[in-house]
């Protein structure tokens, strides 16, 4: 869907930023889980990459990286380091730059590449199967941050993160594939379904304006 309306743009701009401002700082954006936090912002950043285009979309992303530097920064769990420079990692007295790239590149990818998906999901469907390209696109849009930060947590902290979780070097990976399996899956499929539950009637709404 291509809005062309600058004014509209803006709006669904203000209202996707603002639905991520206050996930962010409620208990309902951030699930606190015993080595991670789980999150469900990444769906209005999916809604409105699809919706808005991919530049709107990384902005979008941009801010739900802003959001989980703070939430990571202000409300640490035992892992925020890998989200946070300001919280130092096991055994030392500082944070690592990297974080940042674990923190905000994940999210503003979330906000581009769900875009294309859609855009090519299309191509192939067409309109009668758009639920399903909507489903998949929320899905793929969820799965890029899931699986681009626990990647990145394994190549930058993988000896940290052993740390932390109590685990031999040689285990963090599979850690890791469990983090993927049990929070990642369940976070997608819950995408797809807002995704298109979401998107289909906000199309009609903006098709008649």
């Amino acid at each position: 869907m291509n809005i062309q309306s600058k004014s509209t743009k803006l709006t669904l701009m203000g209202m996707f930023a603002a639905i991520i401002f206050v996930l962010a700082f409620t208990p309902i954006g951030y699930i606190q889980l015993p080595f991670i936090k789980a999150t469900i912002i990444h769906i209005p950043v999916i809604i409105g990459a699809i919706l808005l285009g991919p530049k709107c979309g990384g902005v979008l992303g941009f801010l739900f990286g802003v959001t989980s530097l703070i939430n990571n920064t202000m409300t640490p769990a035992i892992s925020s380091f890998v989200f946070s420079p300001l919280i130092p990692m096991p055994a030392t007295d500082h944070g690592s730059p990297l974080a940042l790239i674990v923190c905000f590149v994940p999210r503003i990818l979330v906000g581009i590449f769900p875009w294309f998906v859609y855009k090519g999901l299309k191509k192939m469907c067409g309109n009668k199967l758009d639920i399903v390209c909507l489903t998949i696109s929320g899905v793929v849009g969820s799965l890029t941050n899931t699986l681009l930060v626990m990647h990145l947590i394994f190549f930058f902290f993988k000896d940290s993160y052993a740390a932390v979780r109590n685990v031999a070097l040689d285990a963090v990976y599979k850690v890791i594939l469990g983090i993927i399996a049990a929070n990642g899956i369940p976070e997608a499929i819950v995408a797809g379904i807002f995704t298109a539950a979401i998107c289909i009637p906000l199309k009609i709404v903006l098709q008649k304006q």
